[in-house]
């Protein structure tokens, strides 16, 4: 593609050049530039693109987009926010890929890895080719990849998009995070359908204010656009349930559809039972009545699933069809995990990791525990602070043997996030055990007949994050260990 033909969809104040090479490909990493490559500069919290543009040049780049004048050997593009941009350009360069596909997105504090792996079921079992863009990976048609970020930034993304149309993939579901969404990386993402699952405190490093955290969310919703098109219909999937759907109902133009248990809604979960071995609720679509057996256990999966069959309702899928794959589930990798290797009592492992999913986790153990609650936490350095105390309040308030633990410092001193955890429960029981190793060996060795021991806060994480290093760990490979020692 000419640069002149990229050129066109930016701003019509982007100063103008005659240089007219032909662009082979976007790159904001130098080190990925080759011949013919347009090097977009990024600036970064902790690198800024600006500086490598030389380099990224001399490795073949035929043209630079920056943020200020630049003295290199190429035509150089100055335009006010390069991260817009790139957006704009990735979408052009690929050739919009999102307008060719049947794109759903998913945004809340929690269930958004569990909604959009049921409905990606769905959507394989009724015979589409899917694409799957989120927190453990992602997966186009039958092939997975390995994700760094929830939402790729907005070059990856679209180079993503482009990959599943040539693969043949009809719908895509993917995780959007609010930092995704305040930070631009899915401008010119044509979504179809926008769900909401939940809003809870989370991110508050980065947001500051849950009014700031909420309006980053309803981005998702007022970017479905204000036009209709009959062909290609947008709907809004708000749960009925949370407050912030108010915002994000008055965000939007495009159709809205509701789900919830508590509030009337178009989608309506009735008479819950749990058991053990999974959840029965009567389904209400209407005035129509259908019962769902569930493998997955708590409230929580509840809403997960219906937050799911609506997304499938509203683009086409046959109700009957969508609770038949969704009475196949046994669960998603580390989002509520048995660990089983022969004991008598139950090992969870769960990516709680907020204040709402640990309490929504550990109320759903209460269903079935009869005896102790063993509850290994910690929480994440580099990250919100504040629900630090929050998450072992809730550890003390459900569990009868709380552990604290490092979950990833990162930066911090461990320590001093144990310190932090501890200043929300003083006076209360509780054990620390800074080495998460050991915390979970502890735990399992003195769980007895019937206990549960519930291991939360990285799921299905195969790592741990102290100081910049990473190092291998994965809470159900430790747990099996510590239960097969025993």
């Amino acid at each position: 593609m000419k640069l002149q033909q990229l050129l066109t969809h930016l701003h019509p104040l982007v100063p103008f050049t005659e240089e007219n090479p032909e662009i082979t490909s976007i790159e904001n990493d130098h080190r990925k530039v080759q011949k013919g490559s347009l090097f977009v500069c990024i600036k970064g919290y902790t690198v800024d693109g600006h500086h490598f543009a030389e380099s990224a040049v001399k490795s073949g780049a035929v043209a630079v987009l920056a943020e200020r004048p630049l003295e290199l050997a190429v035509p150089v593009i100055t335009v006010k926010d390069t991260l817009r941009a790139i957006a704009v350009l990735a979408d052009v360069f690929y050739g919009q890929p999102t307008q060719q596909l049947h794109l759903i997105g998913i945004t809340g504090t929690n269930g958004k890895t569990t909604t959009s792996h049921l409905i990606e079921k769905i959507f394989a079992d009724h015979g589409q080719k899917t694409g799957l863009i989120g927190t453990m990976y992602t997966k186009i048609a039958d092939k997975t990849i390995e994700t760094k970020n929830t939402t790729p930034e907005s070059l990856t993304l679209q180079k993503t998009f482009r990959q599943m149309v040539e693969e043949g993939v009809e719908m895509a579901v993917m995780e959007v995070s609010s930092h995704a969404l305040d930070l631009g990386r899915v401008h010119r993402c044509d979504y179809d359908v926008a769900v909401f699952t939940n809003l809870t405190q989370d991110h508050l490093d980065y947001h500051k204010t849950m009014e700031e955290y909420k309006r980053a969310k309803s981005l998702l919703f007022s970017q479905l656009g204000n036009s209709f098109n009959l062909k290609k219909p947008k709907f809004a999937i708000l749960n009925a349930d949370d407050p912030a759907s108010e915002l994000f109902k008055k965000s939007t133009a495009a159709h809205v559809y509701t789900y919830g248990i508590d509030h009337p809604a178009d989608i309506q979960a009735v008479n819950i039972e749990m058991t053990t071995t999974g959840t029965g609720f009567d389904l209400l679509v209407g005035k129509d009545k259908y019962p769902v057996h569930l493998q997955l256990l708590g409230k929580f999966s509840v809403y997960n699933v219906l937050a799911a069959i609506s997304a499938a309702l509203v683009s086409g899928i046959p109700v009957l069809e969508a609770i038949a794959s969704i009475e196949k589930v046994n669960g998603v990798a580390g989002r509520f995990e048995l660990v089983k290797a022969g004991q008598d009592f139950t090992v969870i492992v769960d990516y709680a990791h907020t204040p709402d999913s640990l309490e929504n986790v550990l109320k759903t153990i209460e269903h079935f525990a009869k005896k102790k609650v063993f509850v290994v936490v910690g929480c994440g350095g580099d990250r919100d602070r504040t629900k630090r105390p929050l998450m072992a309040q809730i550890a003390c308030r459900y569990a009868t043997n709380p552990i604290f633990t490092s979950d990833n410092p990162r930066s911090e001193d461990p320590m001093a996030i144990l310190k932090e955890m501890e200043a929300g429960v003083q006076g209360e029981d509780y054990l620390v055990i800074p080495d998460r190793k050991e915390a979970i060996n502890y735990a399992v060795k003195q769980a007895e007949t019937g206990d549960v021991v519930l291991i939360a806060g990285k799921g299905h994480e195969t790592y741990q994050i102290i100081g910049n290093e990473v190092h291998d760990f994965d809470d159900r490979l430790v747990a099996r260990g510590a239960i097969e020692e025993r």
